[in-house]
């Protein structure tokens, strides 16, 4: 089993993008030219990256159980069942298959008005500590 300790890409930057950017019916041809280990490691990779999970979900997929829990242990185990569950990958998506924002309607807080004008008694007081 290998350990990630340095985070990294086990593919070049410009082939992750690529299968980031591609259509779901591109990707299985991007997925299929990465050995089978190197993709095992990715599907791990882009697991741990939230902005990367349907993508980690769809390279798992190709994957069998044997080359992710040798490649990531229980998390590669993990990462097999997901990838297999047919509610994983109905998650919300938009047009380009991002998950969408969602913003609150309610107002974050109460603010409270501000008072812009000087009481006469605070201004007297002002007055006084100026001048003593």
């Amino acid at each position: 089993m290998q350990m990630f300790e340095n985070d990294f890409c086990p593919i070049r930057d410009e082939l992750l993008g690529q299968m980031y950017r591609a259509s779901e019916h591109g990707l299985p041809q991007l997925v299929a030219s990465v050995s089978p280990d190197v993709r095992a490691m990715l599907a791990l990779f882009c697991y741990r990256k939230s902005h990367l999970y349907s993508l980690a979900l769809t390279i798992a997929g190709s994957c069998s159980e044997r080359e992710l829990v040798q490649a990531g242990g229980r998390v590669g185990s993990t990462l097999y069942v997901l990838s297999r569950e047919p509610a994983a990958r109905t998650s919300p998506t938009s047009v380009n298959g991002r998950k969408p924002i969602t913003l609150s309607t309610k107002p974050l807080r109460q603010v409270a008005p501000v008072d812009d004008e000087a009481d006469d008694e605070d201004f007297v007081e002002f007055a006084k500590a100026v001048t003593a």
